[in-house]
């Protein structure tokens, strides 16, 4: 990745003398004429923040001790520094101690006008000789470690290190306090290790209750949340082992999380499950008719017969339990559900330099996680997650301005999950469901869709999946003048092994196409439409990839700062290594499919020639970026950077194979529509239908990776009291983005389309694109007097004609708002993206009492000692609502795809919502026949979005060795309702409801000590 601008990374280490820390010494980094400087604290570490990245010039000093010297690449990886001093003989310390004759050394102050130059261009001090620039006028004289300072920089850096860091910081953190010096705090040695010991807790009885959708008081359950954790590092010293071993960090961490929430639903009720409609209304609250599908005419009295209500109807009906309240047509059941998660997770990492060339560093990581989530039927599906990742690194420095790393990187992950009925409960077979998978890792009961709001009936599918890859890397460093190189490359072999079906259970829909009501025509076992996939439960998908890339970091002036570089990646599209994935071989104008498959990629109907693959590799990834800093007037704080780079979407296949692998016919599938020439049952709904393709997805083979063009430009300034403006305008261009549709369909009603065409599966190309621009404006006030804080406003749009890229619907699947509604129109389909907040303010503030030998701020005595070094902080989010899509829950003639649909509108305002309602369900009804809905793509802005989140905290000191950091979190601090989107499916019971509320206030604690 290629970063414009001036880049600046802190570098932290530290010194030692004989193993144990070296307060006191002076660490100064040098490049160029650029020369800045810091002093260990008690425990012999420094930081120096604002280094910019490239090689620097590092000299260690302390009287007493031989100096140090060495070249150090900076950069955002850039290892610590570990420096280890030795003593001078007496001889080397009696000539130290014994001043030379000579003129009296000029005060290290700065003039005035080296006052009013940028942090970044102070050149003052002579890098070569270390002596500071003679003074003019009568300045203040500092500490020379601080030389490249001003005095306004003085002030705020001794306010920082007295108010930010809290109890623990070090007087020589400002050039105000005494430097610490080897020997103080004689009381006893320092300890080689450091670590710490921390928990975090959260009870049910310090949080809010989960808000309730339907106003009903459902009793909060009791939960908890617990976090432990230990951490240690250090040298690797066994006595009579290893004298001089490795440093070493190791952390573990041990969560038991008990998760509870309240949930609602709609049920049956008990009228409604013996076939009685006649107190039944639909959303709008009309009457509900039900409709015998033999006759085409209303039922006697509204009501069912007996005989007529299909067993598989009635067998799952028994998991639907009775409404709990007697609301309204929208809910009429709520409970509260209790989920666990245990995790262990393991942390080690090894640090070794050999000597001054070569250094090598390993890694091992290790996590079990072990989750159980019911859901609204209280059915408990398990979940369980093993994983390991491992990597060794040696980085070798021939010379002392360029360095390369090697890398080696393998890690694992297994996840199992196990729904509640397998090898339990064969629900299918005792209802009398057939042409569903009914091995006993798969027994439950098929997913029911209803149209009206009644909950769905689902549960989690079986799955055992195996992820491994093994990576090799090579990244050098080269600084050469002014220009810092970096460049490598890295290759990774990547597997996917997948036990599990897609849908072995199926689904069966109910819209009220069949008997007038949804709900009626499941009591008569007829579905209006119905899928399934299984078969070839085990895929093994293999994949590499590869990247290479460089980059120059020009810093052609003290003013000018230019960055360019140049990235190529190519990730080969996935294969099945016994070559089981399907495509469909199409000719020009959908007029004709037929299944092809990569063992046998022979096209029947074209005769071309397919890869193992089924999809020709997009090998062209090349993306250039470029970026830059400047300064235009020199004495002036103005900074204007900008930058433009080409960015590659490297993760689109593997759910693409998944589809491609559970498909006919190596395995059943099917998406298809109830009608007079293919009637479906419950009893038998899962059989292929004559015209209809048992192939469910394809996609284009010459299917292109999409990728985005990103610019920027900011312009950045001081201001008076420490503040700081930045404007910024940034844009974005997708192309060759992912677009969804389903070839020869047509909408619901009397039309001509040719009848032979095959139907039933959704195709997929990469034609989209997407733009978005945004406006951002951000005021911060730099930390001074204990306080800092920043505010930032962003206006931006984003639209696009591709769903899929932002994640709603998922490629392939049978029913998915990602799937275009017009397939002869994919314009259509241009609208607001689903990421698109027009407004967003976010604002940070912390504050830190007051600190000092007596306790500071306008306190004295216990008073203030309990009052100082307590944080306070705060971050506030306001934003408009995220787009949403009306849907018409109605299947595509043809096919069992439905949530794709869209409404026609009305002349009614979306917004003039009845009482108790969000939107207005009369802005909406059903297209007329032969119409497609003229209702836009994500025309629907949800509702606003609001977070108040806020902490409070302090380090209070133990001893010499000891820190205990007190800490408590509290997110919704005011407890305030807000929901993620309205339910917007205009058949549905609940359109114009939240479909769920954020959580309330939570509040956690923290406790960790440190040493």
């Amino acid at each position: 990745m290629v970063r414009a601008g001036l880049e600046a990374s802190e570098h932290r280490g530290q010194v030692q003398f004989g193993g144990l820390p070296l307060p006191g010494a002076t660490i100064t980094a040098i490049q160029g004429t650029q020369k800045f400087a810091a002093v260990t604290d008690q425990q012999g570490t420094y930081s120096l923040p604002d280094l910019q990245d490239g090689v620097w010039t590092f000299q260690v000093e302390m009287l007493g001790f031989a100096p140090l010297k060495q070249d150090v690449a900076i950069g955002p990886n850039s290892p610590p520094g570990n420096w280890e001093m030795k003593m001078l003989s007496l001889d080397e310390l009696h000539a130290e101690a014994t001043p030379a004759p000579g003129p009296a050394p000029a005060a290290a102050a700065l003039s005035t006008a080296q006052k009013t130059q940028p942090a970044f261009q102070r050149t003052e001090v002579n890098a070569s000789s270390g002596a500071a620039a003679a003074p003019s006028g009568n300045d203040t004289p500092v500490s020379g470690a601080f030389a490249n300072l001003s005095p306004d920089d003085l002030n705020e850096r001794a306010a920082d290190g007295l108010l930010i860091n809290g109890s623990v910081n070090n007087g020589a953190a400002s050039p105000f306090g005494q430097l610490a010096a080897f020997g103080n705090n004689r009381r006893g040695a320092r300890a080689l290790y450091t670590g710490g010991i921390g928990i975090i807790v959260d009870n049910s009885r310090l949080d809010a209750r989960s808000f309730s959708l339907t106003g009903q008081d459902t009793p909060k359950p009791a939960y908890n949340h617990f976090l432990g954790s230990l951490t240690l590092g250090g040298p690797l010293k066994i006595p009579h082992l290893i004298r001089n071993g490795p440093t070493f960090f190791f952390n573990y961490q041990r969560t038991q999380n008990r998760n509870a929430d309240i949930v609602s639903g709609k049920m049956p009720t008990e009228m409604e499950r013996n076939g009685d409609f006649r107190e039944t209304r639909n959303p709008l609250g009309q009457p509900v008719q039900a409709i015998d599908p033999l006759t085409g005419l209303p039922f006697s009295g509204n009501v069912i017969p007996q005989a007529r209500i299909s067993p598989q109807a009635r067998t799952l009906l028994s998991f639907y339990p009775l409404p709990n309240f007697d609301g309204s047509a929208r809910y009429n059941y709520q409970i509260p559900i209790a989920g666990s998660t245990h995790q262990d997770a393991l942390q080690t990492r090894l640090n070794k330099a050999v000597n001054r060339r070569h250094q090598l560093a390993g890694n091992f990581d290790f996590q079990s996680t072990r989750t159980d989530s019911p859901n609204l039927f209280s059915f408990l599906d398990t979940t369980r997650v093993l994983g390991i990742n491992a990597g060794v690194n040696w980085t070798y420095r021939p010379a002392p301005r360029f360095s390369a790393t090697f890398r080696y990187q393998y890690s694992r992950l297994a996840t199992r999950t196990t729904p509640y009925f397998a090898n339990a409960q064969n629900v299918s077979g005792i209802a009398g469901i057939s042409g569903n998978n009914q091995e006993p890792l798969n027994w439950g009961p098929p997913g029911l869709v209803f149209s009206s709001g009644i909950s769905p009936l689902s549960d989690a599918q079986y799955a055992f999946n195996r992820n491994q890859t093994s990576a090799f890397s090579y990244i050098s460093f080269w600084n050469h003048g002014r220009h810092n190189i970096s460049f490598g490359s890295d290759f990774r072999r990547q597997q996917f092994n997948v036990l599990s079906q897609q849908d072995p259970r199926g689904a069966f829909t109910f819209t009220g196409g069949a008997a007038g009501s949804d709900l009626a025509g499941f009591l008569l076992g007829i579905p209006d439409t119905s899928s399934i996939a299984f078969g070839n439960a085990d895929k093994y998908f293999r994949q590499p990839v590869s990247d290479a890339f460089i980059t120059d970091d020009w810093r052609l002036s003290a003013r000018l700062t230019l960055n360019g570089g140049l990235r190529w990646e190519y990730e080969s599209p996935i294969t099945e290594l016994y070559g089981r994935l399907v495509n469909l071989d199409i000719t020009p104008g959908f007029a004709g499919v037929a299944p092809i498959v990569a063992s046998d990629p022979q096209g029947s109907l074209t005769g071309k020639e397919y890869p193992r693959s089924l999809m020709r590799p997009d090998k062209f990834g090349v993306q250039p970026r470029v970026g830059f800093a400047w300064r235009p007037v020199a004495a002036s704080s103005l900074i204007v950077r900008g930058g433009y780079g080409i960015y590659r979407n490297t993760a689109v296949y593997q759910s693409i194979a998944i589809q491609m692998a559970q498909q006919a016919p190596l395995s059943k599938s099917l998406s298809v529509q109830n009608s007079p020439q293919n009637p479906l049952t419950l009893a038998n709904g899962f059989s292929t239908s004559q015209g209809i393709t048992p192939t469910t997805f394809a996609i284009d083979p010459e299917f292109r990776v999409g990728y985005a063009q990103n610019w920027q430009l900011s312009v950045q300034r001081d201001l008076p009291a420490a503040f700081q403006v930045t404007a910024t305008y940034l844009g974005i261009k997708g192309t060759r983005l992912m677009q969804q549709f389903l070839p020869n369909t047509f909408p619901a009603g009397p039309f001509n389309h040719c009848t032979a065409c095959p139907t039933g599966f959704s195709y997929l190309t990469s034609n989209g694109n997407s733009t978005r621009e945004a406006g951002q404006i951000q005021l911060r006030r730099r930390l001074r007097s204990g306080f800092t804080s920043t505010i930032q406003y962003t206006f931006a749009k984003a639209i696009d004609d591709a769903p899929l890229m932002a994640g709603q619907g998922t490629p392939g699947a049978t029913g998915s708002a990602g799937i275009a509604q017009n397939w002869l129109d994919l314009s259509a389909e241009r609208g607001p993206s689903n990421f698109d907040q027009r407004h967003q303010m976010m604002l940070q503030a912390q504050y830190t009492t007051g600190v000092g030998a007596g306790g500071g701020a306008l306190l004295t005595g216990w008073k203030a000692a309990l009052f100082k070094e307590w944080t306070f902080a705060s971050q506030m989010t306001v934003g408009s609502g995220l787009p949403l899509t009306p849907i018409y829950l109605a299947p595509v003639t043809g096919t069992g795809v439905t949530g794709n649909l869209r409404p026609d509108i009305t002349a009614a305002s979306i917004n003039a919502a009845p009482p108790g309602l969000s939107l207005n369900p009369a802005a909406y009804r059903v297209p007329a026949p032969g119409q497609w809905g003229n209702a836009g793509r994500n025309s629907i802005t949800g509702p606003p979005q609001f977070a108040l989140n806020a902490s409070l905290g302090r380090t209070f000191r133990w001893g010499d060795r000891f820190n205990i950091d007190l800490r408590a979190d509290a997110m919704n601090v005011l407890n305030h309702v807000t929901f993620p989107s309205w339910n917007t499916i205009i058949t549905s019971a609940q359109f114009g409801l939240p479909n769920r509320a954020n959580p309330m206030r939570n509040l956690q604690t923290t406790l960790r000590l440190r040493f």
